[in-house]
């Protein structure tokens, strides 16, 4: 009987596990993509490839781009600050890269209104300037930026910090440059933390609402990213609009994912031979 308490345990755990995922995600994506083609496939055409739908589509994919761009610099940055070199002030600034996973997005995009809005000190600098930051896509880059923040930089932190540091200092008592031994010794250990990181990111950043909501102004055509057009269609009871442009923010969210597995499997099959 005892030999039998594992596998009904495991039963049960992979039972409960595939009813919850059902549940929670097949079943909504599924239904997503029903209601999208519900009406047939000459609406859903003419939902996705609207002037407005397919602006946000844009605006979603070059603001995703631009916050992972930004996140790979200073998340790989922060990563090896914190690592590799002991100073002052260390917890506090590991502490503020959660900062992002604590505040409600919301609150964020207020920040950046408080911050740079009229009634900031820095409205009339940014104004002579002709820096345009409230309801336009540099806010809108700054939020997802914000919210997205930790992602990268905490999948590489735990790496870096099991790798060590005597590879690093042997490579540079032979003479190795900084760039040299991040390339040859620090990435390869990292290479699928990085990556991982960035799918998140990426996953993330497409579907951020909040802040973007905030800084956004809703404004129709220009600064409407995926998940805003998408309210804007459901709240105007398009429904099998907002349906078929949450199915390509879905189909794009699972070619992520696709790419980052193909990219993975490849390198294995490298490694092993």
């Amino acid at each position: 009987m005892k030999r039998e308490d594992p596998k009904i345990v495991k039963a049960v755990l992979i039972g409960i596990t595939t009813v919850f995922l059902t549940v929670m995600l097949v079943l909504p994506l599924i239904y997503v993509i029903y209601t999208a083609f519900r009406s047939g496939l000459d609406a859903f055409i003419a939902a996705v490839t609207d002037k407005y739908a397919l602006h946000s589509i844009y605006l979603t994919v070059i603001v995703t781009l631009m916050a992972v761009a930004v996140n790979i610099v200073f998340g790989l940055y922060t990563a090896w600050a914190l690592t590799k070199f002991s100073f002052r002030g260390k917890k506090f600034l590991s502490t503020l890269i959660d900062l992002p996973l604590t505040v409600s997005p919301i609150i964020a995009g207020l920040i950046f209104v408080l911050t740079f809005g009229r009634q900031s000190f820095l409205y009339p600098y940014l104004n002579e300037w002709g820096i345009k930051i409230i309801f336009a896509v540099p806010g809108i880059v700054l939020a997802t930026v914000f919210v997205t923040f930790p992602f990268i930089s905490r999948e590489i932190i735990p790496v870096l910090n099991a790798q060590g540091r005597d590879e690093e200092e042997a490579a540079a008592l032979m003479g190795a440059g900084a760039f040299q031994i991040f390339r040859q010794i620090t990435f390869p250990h990292i290479k699928w933390a990085f990556m991982y990181g960035v799918v998140l990111c990426s996953a993330r950043a497409m579907g951020e609402f909040g802040a973007v909501s905030v800084l956004s102004g809703h404004l129709r055509g220009k600064t409407n990213t995926m998940p805003l057009y998408i309210e804007i269609l459901y709240q105007g009871y398009d429904f099998t609009g907002a349906f078929a442009v949450s199915s390509i923010l879905v189909v794009m969210a699972i070619l992520i994912l696709i790419a980052r597995n193909l990219l993975e499997h490849r390198s294995k099959n490298k490694f092993l031979k």
